[in-house]
């Protein structure tokens, strides 16, 4: 945040979200004037595909309450009377997802649980209201509450029943004002899909349905592209949207309302568009916020593919290549950062890859972390933290922080709290080109992230044998006018954890012994490579730690470097130190 026209993009984003701040206050007093419409009955309730774990009931009930790597202990007290120990836990919290634990538990002491924690939340005034009352959470609470009514009812009185029902008729018309006060494009995506379900799931309201409809179809147009990925570029959001489209292509089915194309246009094309993101051992590529994968999630999900789709390997619109060769396996990141109201989780890993090989990764970046405060996020964000090219150490995108002179202080905070650690600026053109050369797949892209400050652009080039046993590359840094100066250009790849990599010949190659005993070797020229600490973000446990390559060279001098991964003939004997698991930080 420290160039000019950062700053005045940032001014330009505050302008905008005050002109919002704006019509919310207004129509949050016309919704005053209306009383919310109240649906007579509930007709069904819809699917939950999130798979559940019946043994969190039992820590809900005896009040130990575990969401997002944090936890409290209510001794008693009402869950909701505590302050959240971090916003994530907050949003897992009110948006009552963990009703499916226990209604996988099937018990009376369950059901009784889980009506009495609704009733509390209903009626009492506890809770963080700014995170309980957000878009997001607000729309992940209905779908919660109208997916496990049946647990939520069985049993209960008339009196709760109405107050439930209540409930399900204000929920409805707060996502409707926010969605008229023009909350963030993802904050209508979810409401659509929240009121589509309440339109269908409850009777008397069909002219919300109708409306519904139609915002649902509009933003599953603009925000789902034609090669299936989302305009925020996280896969996954991605996968956690089909999780809530897939039911509601049924019920739209059951209760035999028309389907909005637009519907079922996403589903066909995002399903290719995961498995794009696939590798061998069933995780996904961690990109753009990706962090953890839930493997019994994924696989849940795919059973719902009807065509069994292959994996696309071309998505020119996300901006993501695949390339497929033999047991190998490289997903690449060859496009420009996200529109800025969808890049709250976007890192600045543009020409980055990961690379595997059958289930074992190899190149990985460093991925999203499940829990860890605000700097580590930061940092998981940063070009360092991917396998691709840094200036510097600088990244190729600005993201929105709290640095600057007083002003620029107080307006990102604000911003902050209105939308979040977008990204301001970053590679505006961004360049991807596929072909075939002996039968070899090659993928070669650029990007101007460094153009401004440095007068460098970054050019990467993959090369992909036939039987994918050696994977070659090339990184060029190209400066107009000698802008580049004493500028070092610093290539990372990190390696996946539990690999084994050691240097030979002076640096000039780097061994390289996975975890099923499979052994590669990584070579550069001109220059030699560095074996470095790095750090692997993206597991449920905790920050593994794991090991990087790094090539260094002044563009100035050596514009070039070419690398190689080679796998070679021989296995490393079941005799030798075997990985002893996962070593936590």
């Amino acid at each position: 945040m420290d160039f000019g026209p950062d700053r005045w993009r940032l001014y330009r984003l505050a302008a905008r979200e005050a002109g919002r701040a704006m019509r919310e206050s207004t129509v949050w007093g016309l919704s005053k004037l209306s009383s919310p419409p109240v649906p007579t009955r509930l007709l069904f309730a819809p699917q939950d595909l999130r798979t559940a774990d019946p043994t969190i009931a039992t820590d809900i009930y005896s009040g130990f309450f575990a969401f997002s790597g944090r936890a409290i202990t209510t001794g008693g007290r009402s869950p909701f009377a505590f302050a959240p120990p971090s916003r994530a836990w907050g949003e897992a919290l009110y948006g009552f997802g963990w009703l499916r634990h226990l209604r996988a538990a099937g018990t009376a002491l369950a059901q009784a649980n889980a009506r009495s924690l609704v009733d509390e939340f209903i009626t009492s005034k506890l809770g963080d209201k700014r995170i309980a009352c957000s878009p997001e959470i607000t729309a992940r609470r209905l779908m919660s509450f109208i997916s496990q009514s049946p647990l939520i009812l069985e049993g209960a009185d008339h009196a709760f029943y109405q107050r439930f029902l209540k409930i399900i008729g204000q929920h409805v018309r707060k996502l409707e004002r926010q969605v008229r006060s023009g909350a963030l494009p993802f904050q209508q995506l979810i409401a659509g899909i929240a009121l589509c379900y309440a339109g269908l799931c409850c009777e008397g309201l069909d002219r919300n349905l109708r409306r519904a409809s139609r915002l649902l179809a509009r933003e599953l147009e603009r925000q789902i592209l034609a090669d299936g990925g989302h305009a925020s570029r996280n896969p996954r959001i991605m996968v956690d949207l089909l999780f809530d489209l897939l039911p509601l292509r049924q019920m739209f089915a059951s209760r035999e309302v028309d389907t909005p194309e637009a519907l079922l246009h996403a589903i066909d094309r995002m399903l290719p568009m995961v498995r794009l993101f696939r590798h061998g051992d069933g995780t996904l590529s961690h990109f753009n916020g990706m962090g953890v994968t839930a493997a019994d999630h994924l696989a849940t999900l795919l059973t719902y593919d009807d065509m069994r789709s292959q994996p696309i390997h071309h998505a020119p619109h996300s901006g993501y290549e695949r390339l497929e060769a033999g047991r190998t396996l490289v997903v690449a990141d060859v496009g420009a950062p996200p529109p800025r109201p969808l890049s709250q989780d976007a890192g600045a890993g543009c020409l980055s890859f990961e690379f595997s090989s059958a289930a074992q990764r190899i190149v990985v970046n460093c991925g999203t972390p499940y829990i860890a405060g605000d700097a580590i996020i930061q940092a998981s964000r940063s070009t360092v933290a991917y396998s691709t090219a840094s200036i510097d150490d600088i990244s190729s995108c600005q993201i929105v922080d709290k640095k600057g002179n007083w002003l620029q202080r107080r307006i990102s905070a604000w911003v902050l709290r209105r939308v979040g650690p977008v990204v301001i600026s970053g590679p505006e053109r961004v360049t991807a080109e596929r072909s075939e050369r002996e039968h070899a797949q090659v993928l070669s892209a650029s990007h101007d992230g460094y153009k401004p400050r440095f007068g460098i652009t970054h050019e990467r080039r993959w090369q992909l044998a036939p039987k994918g046993n050696v994977l070659e590359g090339e990184d060029n840094f190209w400066s107009e006018g000698g802008q580049a100066g004493t500028a070092r250009a610093i290539i990372r790849f990190h390696l996946a954890p539990g690999i084994k990599a050691s240097r030979a010949q002076g640096g000039r190659v780097v061994m390289l012994v996975l975890p099923n005993r499979e052994a590669w070797q990584f070579s550069a020229i001109p220059v030699e490579a560095e074996l470095e600490d790095s750090v692997f973000l993206a597991t449920a446990e905790g920050m593994r730690r794991t090991e990087q390559i790094v090539l260094t060279i002044r563009p100035s001098e050596t514009p070039s470097v070419r690398w190689r991964f080679e796998r070679l003939a021989r296995t490393f004997n079941a005799e030798q130190p075997q990985d002893q698991g996962p070593e936590l930080i």
